[in-house]
């Protein structure tokens, strides 16, 4: 278990995946010039990151919901999280709602599916995350690209859980 004080942020692990040299750059040298890319993005992640919910049948939509993980060490915010209302094994009450929600992350990127795992790994982080939040186990989970404008959705099967979990130990080494 973590101190609140030694958690690091969820989108650490996307760098890390994608190149620990960038990622050791951002996070430990401070490295960072923003470029006409990384500020298309962070104009999605503004939008998606604005607090607020709606319901639309039997999906409620969370944003900018905050996160954080004492077992694994982290901290940071989902774009979205939406809870499919759900009497499968995984869903979970909230408070001041009727009914069961089975939790659903969605992270928002700016460009096209990369052939790599780095972005299934910072969802499958939001979802352990959420996990450990809500008690629960989270299946999957889903990717939204902005070129193509879809979702593909992310099993979070045990080899992801695990590729993740040893990328969180690394990035705290």
């Amino acid at each position: 278990m973590y101190d609140e004080d030694d958690l690091l942020p969820i989108s650490a692990l996307q760098h890390l995946a994608f190149c620990p040299r960038q990622c050791a750059l951002i996070y430990v040298e401070g490295v960072w010039d923003e470029n006409l890319l990384t500020a298309q993005g962070r104009k999605l992640h503004d939008k998606a990151h604005e607090p607020q919910t709606e319901v639309r049948g039997d999906v409620r939509t969370a944003r900018g919901v905050r996160l954080r993980s004492l077992r694994l060490g982290l901290a940071g915010q989902a774009d979205v999280v939406e809870f499919h209302r759900s009497q499968e094994p995984g869903s979970v009450e909230l408070e001041g709602v009727a009914g069961r929600w089975l939790p659903y992350p969605v992270e928002y990127k700016r460009g096209r599916p990369k052939p790599d795992r780095c972005d299934e790994v910072q969802l499958c982080a939001q979802a352990l995350c959420l996990e450990e939040m809500l008690q629960t186990t989270i299946p999957a989970g889903a990717l939204f690209y902005g070129e193509p404008r879809r979702r593909q959705e992310v099993v979070l099967d045990p080899d992801l859980r695990r590729e993740t979990e040893a990328l969180t130990l690394k990035l705290h080494a």
